[in-house]
């Protein structure tokens, strides 16, 4: 029951995360957005870490798993997905991420050699049919122009460099680091490679200090990185990365339900079936034997 109510708790805080992210774009820079993001995860989660009387050094092969996780997961990934929601629509790059758990197979296979059951790769294929059908009123509404187009690409990167993010998590795993140490470190270097790159591309450093920007950036910080983050990241290592990633495959109904209630939108009867689909892949996935950490 645990993992039901992590993968509860995780899909509806970033069921609206994908809402939260467009008070965060306009004045100040994508990349700016996310070091702030992640910077203040960081020292949070080391806080909660720190608490909980877990140990925040880690060895070398921990410190080099986690700096690969924060360049993927928090720093290519998040600053693709802010660049992205400048030119699309955020339920579009929510429904894209419905492929995590599919590509977080496919590379654990690749890269590791671990093998999934059946019963994954049905769970994960159902997830990414369910959430196109979902929302593929929305997807052609969207109108794929040269805009549109840079847009889904950018999205693709940051599904991409969340899959790498997801293995580099694994090898940290791997090399005995704890849940919530390594993904402080990880957001931490995260935020260094993207200050890093904001300082050498000369990026202008200004803020929008309004309460909407602000109070965005203060709800994604904590509940949408430090709570959730912990959760999947614990969630991954105790049900295996396809499973915590299917999140990703749950969150866009919840994106879209938080589109009705707050802009108006309106979904019919493909919406329904799209969810059926999402939800018999999630059983696929929760009961499917754990042959790997994938």
């Amino acid at each position: 029951m645990k993992a039901y109510g992590s993968v509860a708790v995780c899909a509806l805080v970033w069921g609206t995360t994908w809402y939260a992210i467009t008070f965060q774009l306009g004045e100040t820079h994508a990349a700016i957005s996310v070091i702030l993001r992640f910077g203040l995860a960081a020292l949070g989660l080391a806080a909660v870490a720190k608490l909980m009387k877990n140990k925040l050094s880690l060895t070398r092969a921990q410190h080099l798993a986690a700096a690969g996780q924060g360049l993927f997961a928090f720093a290519v990934s998040y600053y693709f997905v802010y660049a992205a929601e400048e030119k699309i629509a955020s339920a579009v790059v929510a429904i894209m991420f419905a492929a995590l758990a599919f590509v977080n197979l496919i590379l654990f296979r690749l890269l590791s050699r671990q093998k999934a059951s059946a019963g994954a790769w049905i769970g994960a294929i159902l997830g990414v049919v369910g959430v196109a059908v979902l929302s593929a009123g929305e997807i052609t509404g969207a109108g794929l122009g040269d805009h549109a187009v840079t847009g889904v690409v950018f999205a693709f990167v940051a599904v991409l460099a969340s899959a790498m993010g997801n293995w580099f998590a694994w090898r940290g795993q791997q090399a005995g680091a704890q849940v919530l140490p390594a993904t402080a470190w990880a957001m931490g270097y995260g935020t260094a490679f993207l200050t890093l790159y904001a300082l050498v591309t000369g990026i202008s450093w200004h803020v929008d200090w309004s309460v909407a920007y602000v109070g965005s950036l203060l709800y994604l910080a904590v509940i949408g990185s430090v709570l959730t983050f912990g959760l999947y990241f614990t969630l991954a290592r105790n049900y295996g990365y396809a499973l915590a990633s299917y999140i990703s495959a749950l969150t866009p109904p919840i994106a879209m339900l938080v589109s009705i209630v707050f802009e108006g939108a309106r979904f019919g009867l493909p919406a329904f079936a799209g969810l059926v689909l999402v939800l018999a892949g999630q059983m696929f996935m929760s009961r499917a034997p754990r042959k790997s950490a994938a």
